[in-house]
């Protein structure tokens, strides 16, 4: 056994260096240093600790995490002069992760090893050292894993707070993993088994967020406070929604029913569906005609009467959801996100039973009570509805008894009619508090997001509550409540191919390469098969396109799935929905068929044929027959000119010129992709000289003077470009 050095518990420490020597001091020279995905990363002191580990080779650092954020980086001249004054400008003093450059560069030192298991999408195909080291693993096992891989610190930023002249400790963005995997490296530690060190870096940009994210200072072992650790938050910026995401959101945004609960993640597709749920509540003549042009309405109509709902959020929703995307926060502003859950699993079994008034309790909830089961209140459950206001503030409990505002005291018994008199008359609240509209395991997003949060006023705030994956992403913490709290739910999240058998790849390729993680994705879908009115929902766009031209992504196999079909539930392209539940796989390839693009159903039935799955004279139905990108582009236009479904529906970082620069940038690329030299040079001699309403946006990315052929062509070619754009 172990023996662990003496320790003064929340000991604030403002040298960096010190505060490395400490981890040092405390578990040795082989460090295994673990540490939440995002934001939650203690960029400062695992730099410095990188840094002393690269310098002496007596000591062996692992890190273990997720998702290590990168700022943008140009792979060229071009690409540097648009990106650099935009990062300088979005992400300010945001420090970079320097085992991240090291990584990249793949120049890191022999005694230093990364160990992720979820990667930035595509970021580490080609990286044999992230390849090699990468732990598959659901998000709900991540703190078991971290902990089995050895590791003796745990690490991540906090925001501190001074509540009733003491100091508190905010986990803010991150109380997913840290606090169970804590849990684990306390219980070894306490048995001997491995010296640890737990570790808080605060950095006051953090919003400060309750609840379930809360801790002392003594929960730390050291508690790195330095004033220049207060830069800014990483953010990312938002990209534009397309015509292919907007169709996919609308569709999903019908299947999601009023009182109902919703998970969704980030990117374009996350903000298509809060979109189309703003237009459904705010504008629904808008949001009904929509639907109805883009033949949604006719097509799904049985599906979104049975699980769905097309009318505004009168009862609104409740977020369950590993990430927190400010989607959810323009939802709460708007008056959707707004379904309260309580933490006790009859009460809020009452109130989806319409048993019990949240607004307006009476004495008949302690009838329904006790219909449930529900008859002792022990101590715990008497301060959860105390603090729910299910009691008010005057009754007290004590062993066993409970003491009414005038002195009675009853045992705690609703079942004993005596008891239950006085329950009623004297004990009651007048109406429930402290309900949550959100649980969320962490949170990512754009810079405004980040103020919007630490603009929160109290009650928004405190209906908020960030915790642990091991409760959101899963119903075994305490099924009976997360059953009641979790109704009609809808997991709503992405996937990259599916298959015509209803499989879903959405973390790899079929080589064995990892695209991203799988996250809590597995989490959801397996949750959804659970609860007796959730849904799954797998998103994928119908086709993408590469050097190589427009591919399929509804296939008829893949040699790697993260959702196996046996899990197969509901699949929507941009052009349509597959209900997959409970069907045969006749059924199954025919709903997959219909949502593919028409420029591949032929090739794809054809296989479906020789595998036997489809009958040999079954032909597609004409009315999927038209699945292709123009009609939707039509369709939606009419839609566009009235304002709607524009390509950043909730702001972006980028600038107007910086927007058209991108668009141009991105097309020139494409075009010198797929054309030779010779060609390039004609046709910019072709284009001409730059007009002066070019000046501007060439000025932006040092091309105002070119000092050799290369820069003269990109010019004129870039010139063209933006024309044929409309820029000018």
């Amino acid at each position: 056994m172990m023996k662990a050095l003496m320790k003064n518990p929340g000991c604030f420490i403002e040298d960096v260096e010190a505060c490395v020597d400490a981890i040092i001091e405390q578990v040795g020279p082989n460090i295994v240093f673990g540490m939440p995905l995002g934001l939650g990363k203690p960029i400062q002191l695992i730099n410095a600790l990188y840094a002393r580990v690269k310098a002496d080779p007596r000591l062996h650092l692992r890190i273990l995490t997720a998702l290590s954020l990168e700022k943008p980086v140009g792979s060229s001249a071009l690409e540097k002069a648009f990106l650099d004054p935009f990062v300088e400008r979005v992400f300010g003093d945001c420090p970079d992760l320097d085992y991240m450059l090291d990584l990249r560069a793949r120049r890191l030192p022999p005694n230093v090893e990364v160990c992720e298991f979820f990667f930035k999408p595509g970021a580490m195909l080609a990286n044999n050292h992230a390849q090699h080291h990468y732990i598959s693993s659901n998000y709900s096992h991540a703190a078991r894993d971290v902990f089995a891989q050895g590791c003796n610190v745990a690490a991540q930023t906090v925001c501190k707070r001074d509540i009733n002249g003491r100091t508190r400790l905010s986990l803010s963005s991150n109380p997913d993993t840290g606090p169970e995997l804590v849990d684990m490296l306390r219980a070894a530690e306490a048995a001997g088994e491995r010296r640890v060190c737990v570790v808080a870096q605060v950095n006051q940009q953090l919003p400060w967020m309750p609840h379930d994210a809360e801790a002392d200072p003594e929960d730390f072992d050291l508690i790195l406070d330095n004033p220049d650790f207060n830069t800014r938050l990483f953010g990312t910026p938002k990209m534009a929604v397309g015509t292919a995401d907007y169709l996919i959101g609308l569709q999903a945004s019908a299947l999601i029913p009023d009182g109902g609960t919703l998970q969704i993640g980030i990117g374009a597709l996350g903000d298509a569906i809060v979109n189309a749920l703003q237009l459904r509540h705010s504008d629904n003549s808008s949001y009904l005609q929509a639907l109805e042009a883009t033949g949604i309405s006719a097509k799904a109509a049985a599906l979104i009467d049975d699980i769905g709902g097309t009318g505004g959020f009168e009862q609104g929703l409740y977020g369950a959801t590993e990430m927190f995307v400010d989607g959810f926060l323009h939802l709460l502003k708007d008056g959707i996100l707004k379904r309260r859950v309580y933490d006790f699993w009859a009460l809020q079994q009452l109130i989806n039973e319409e048993r019990c008034n949240p607004e307006n309790l009476d004495a008949g909830v302690l009838d329904g009570l006790v219909s449930l089961g529900v008859r002792v209140i022990r101590t715990r459950d008497f301060n959860t509805l105390q603090h729910h206001g299910f009691f008010n503030d005057a009754t007290r409990y004590d062993d066993g008894y409970i003491i009414a505002p005038d002195g009675t005291r009853v045992i705690a018994n609703v079942a004993d009619p005596e008891s239950r008199h006085v329950l009623g008359t004297q004990c009651l609240g007048k109406a429930l508090r402290n309900g949550i509209v959100l649980h969320g395991g962490f949170f990512l997003g754009p810079n405004d997001f980040y103020q919007a949060l630490r603009d929160l006023n109290d009650t928004e705030r405190n209906s908020i509550c960030m915790t642990g994956v091991y409760k959101v992403n899963q119903l075994d913490h305490n099924p009976r409540l997360y059953k009641a709290q979790r109704h009609d739910a809808r997991f709503i999240n992405t996937g990259l191919m599916a298959t015509l058998n209803g499989a879903v790849a959405s973390d790899g390729l079929e080589d064995g390469r990892v695209l991203s993680g799988v996250g809590g994705q597995y989490n959801f879908v397996a949750m959804a098969h659970q609860l007796p009115r959730g849904r799954s929902v797998l998103m994928v766009r119908a086709t993408r396109e590469s050097s190589e031209g427009v591919s399929s992504n509804i296939v008829f196999n893949y040699g790697h799935c993260t959702i196996p079909r046996h899990l197969r539930d509901i699949v929507i392209t941009e052009y349509g929905i597959a209900d997959l539940r409970s069907k045969t796989d006749n059924e199954v390839f025919k709903a997959m068929l219909n949502v593919a693009d028409s420029r591949f159903q032929p090739e794809l039935l054809q296989v479906a044929k020789r595998a036997g799955k489809v009958e040999a004279e079954y032909e597609i139905p004409e009315a999927y027959r038209q699945n292709l990108p123009e009609r939707l582009e039509q369709v939606l236009s009419a839609f566009r000119n009235r304002g709607l479904f524009s390509a950043f529906p909730f702001g972006t970082d980028f600038t107007d010129e910086e927007l058209a620069l991108g668009k141009a940038l991105k097309g020139l690329k494409a075009y010198a992709d797929a054309h030779g030299k010779l060609r390039l040079t004609w046709e910019a001699l072709k284009a001409g000289t730059p007009p002066d309403a070019a000046a501007p946006y060439l000025q932006r990315l040092q091309l105002d003077t070119a000092s050799n052929l290369q820069d003269r062509i990109t010019r004129r070619l870039l010139v063209r470009t933006l024309r044929n754009n409309g820029v000018f």
